[in-house]
C-alpha cells in the first residue's frame, strides 16, 4: 500500500464531558460541507459515538483499539482511509491517558498528534496549566495545539489564549451554543436514527465551528501499511439472518464486513416491526436497547415465535448483551414492568440504576482468542450454569457464557475479526472447547 500523506489528528480530552465527541462530529461535517473527503475513527470499543460520526461526514466509520482490533489492523486501516481521504480525524475515549491502551497510545501508534479538546467553563490561566501537563506528560506524544470549549465571551478565549505556553497554541474557541449539544441516555449519545434533526444539528453545530475559526486543516501525516490477507471462505454458503433495528443496533461495521469476506449471504430484519425471521442458516441478535422496547417486543407474537422455532429447529444463534436479554424468559425494564420474551435462556434480566459492567475482555477458545468489551445496566438472573467464562483484560473473571444445543449467548460483545475461525463455527453450529 503507498505512503500518502493527509492531514490527521486524534480529537482528544484531559477526560470524558470535554465536549470532544461533538467536535469531532461537528468537525467532521465542517470538511464534509467543505468539500473534503472525511474520514473519522474511534478510539475503543463504543457503538454509539460512530453512528453520528457516520452521519456527520458520510463516510463509514471504524473502531481502532490496539488491544481488541490489534496493532496491525489500526495501522492498516488508518493507511487504507488515506488513499482516498482529504482529512482523518480520530475521536478518543475517556481522557488522553485513560485506559491501557490510551487514546494516547493509539495516536503514538499511528503517529498522529494530539489535539486536546478542553472544557474552559470557569477556567482562565489554569486552562494552560492543563494544556501544557497533557503535552508534557509523555513527551512522545506531540501536542501542539488545542481547542477551547464553552467559553463565555471573546475576551475570556483571549484570557485562555494568554495562558499556553511557548509551543502550544490555541487552534480555536468555541462559544457556549445549543448546536453543540446531543441528547444522550443510559448506554451514551441517543442512537443517530432516532434523531430525525440530526444532519440539521450538525449543519449548525459546524456553523459554531468555522466563527470559531475551526474550519483549518491539521497538520499532514504519513500512513503506511500493508493490507491484510484475504480471510478464509469459512462461511461460504452460510445465510445469516442479522437483527437489526432500534432495540438492536450494536454492531461493528468490521464484524459484517468479516462475515461477508469470509462467504456469509447477510440478510437483516426487525424483531420490533416483522413477523418472522428471513430464511438463514444462523441467526445474530447483537446487542442495542431491548429495554426501551420491551412492550414492543413482548407483543410481537409472531415474531417470538419465529425465533423460538428458529432455535428448535437446531439452527445456530448468537445472542450478544441485548440479544442476551431477550433470549430471557423475562425482562424488568427501568420501571420495574416486566415483559415476557423469548425464554430460550431460563430466568430475569432485570435494569439496574447503575452500571454493572464495564471493560475489555477476552474469551478464550481452542480456536483462538475472541476480543471485545462488556457495558451494561443490567443483570440477568438464571439458573443455568456457565458453559465458560470471558476474561477481563486484566485476566480476571469476565462475563458469563451460556450455551444451549447451538446457542451461544453471553453479555460479551465480540469483535469478530480477532478470532475468524472461531466465529465460523459459533454460526455454523459446530463444537467449541472452551479455555
Amino acid at each position: 500500500m503507498p505512503d500518502n500523506k493527509i492531514p490527521a489528528a486524534m480529537i482528544t480530552a484531559p477526560g470524558s464531558g470535554q465536549g470532544k465527541s461533538m467536535v469531532t462530529a461537528a468537525l467532521a461535517r465542517l470538511h464534509r460541507n467543505a468539500g473534503r473527503n472525511v474520514r473519522v475513527f474511534k478510539h475503543g470499543p463504543d457503538y454509539l459515538d460512530p453512528m453520528v460520526l457516520e452521519v456527520a461526514s458520510g463516510n463509514p466509520v471504524y473502531q481502532l483499539h490496539p488491544w481488541m482490533t490489534g496493532e496491525d489492523e489500526c495501522r492498516w486501516r488508518l493507511a487504507e482511509a488515506a488513499q482516498s481521504a482529504d482529512l482523518i480525524l480520530v475521536e478518543g475515549s475517556m481522557g488522553l491517558f485513560d485506559g491501557s491502551p490510551s487514546s494516547g497510545d493509539l495516536a503514538k501508534l499511528a503517529g498522529i498528534p494530539a489535539l486536546p479538546v478542553i472544557d474552559a467553563k470557569g477556567m482562565a490561566q489554569t486552562f494552560g496549566a492543563v494544556a501544557m501537563g497533557l503535552a508534557r506528560f509523555d513527551t512522545e506524544l506531540p501536542v501542539h495545539q488545542v481547542i477551547a470549549n464553552k467559553i463565555g465571551s471573546p475576551y475570556h478565549g483571549e484570557l485562555l489564549r494568554e495562558s499556553l505556553p511557548e509551543g502550544i497554541s490555541l487552534l480555536g474557541a468555541m462559544p457556549r451554543n445549543d448546536a453543540m449539544n446531543i441528547p444522550d441516555r443510559h448506554l451514551g449519545l441517543v442512537q443517530a436514527a432516532e434523531m430525525d434533526d440530526l444532519s440539521d444539528r450538525l449543519d449548525k453545530a459546524a456553523e459554531v465551528m468555522m466563527s470559531a475559526g475551526l474550519d483549518v486543516l491539521p497538520k499532514p501525516v504519513s500512513f503506511h501499511y500493508e493490507a491484510p490477507s484475504r480471510p478464509e471462505q469459512l462461511l461460504a454458503g452460510l445465510r445469516i439472518a442479522v437483527a437489526r433495528d432500534a432495540a438492536f443496533s450494536f454492531i461493528y461495521r468490521a464484524n459484517l464486513d468479516l462475515l461477508t469476506a469470509m462467504g456469509a449471504e447477510l440478510v437483516y430484519f426487525s424483531p420490533l416491526k416483522d413477523s418472522e425471521v428471513p430464511m438463514a442458516d444462523a441467526l445474530w441478535l447483537p446487542g442495542g436497547y431491548p429495554e426501551l422496547h420491551a412492550g414492543t417486543l413482548a407483543e410481537n407474537q409472531a415474531m417470538l415465535a419465529s425465533i423460538r422455532a428458529f432455535h428448535r429447529a437446531g439452527k445456530p444463534i448468537l445472542a450478544e448483551c441485548g440479544g442476551l436479554m431477550a433470549c430471557a424468559e423475562e425482562l424488568a425494564d427501568k420501571d420495574g414492568k416486566v415483559h415476557s420474551l423469548l425464554g430460550l435462556v431460563p430466568g430475569r434480566a432485570t435494569m439496574a440504576n447503575r452500571l454493572t459492567a464495564l471493560g475489555l475482555q477476552s474469551l478464550e477458545t481452542q480456536l483462538g482468542g475472541l476480543r471485545g468489551h462488556t457495558y451494561h445496566h443490567s443483570s440477568l438472573e438464571t439458573p443455568w450454569q456457565p458453559a465458560a467464562r470471558a476474561k477481563k483484560q486484566a485476566g480476571s473473571e469476565g462475563e458469563a457464557v451460556y450455551r444451549d444445543q447451538k446457542l451461544v449467548a453471553s453479555y460479551f460483545h465480540g469483535y469478530f475479526p480477532s478470532a475468524p475461525a472461531l466465529i465460523s463455527a459459533i454460526f455454523r453450529g459446530e463444537e467449541v472447547r472452551f479455555s
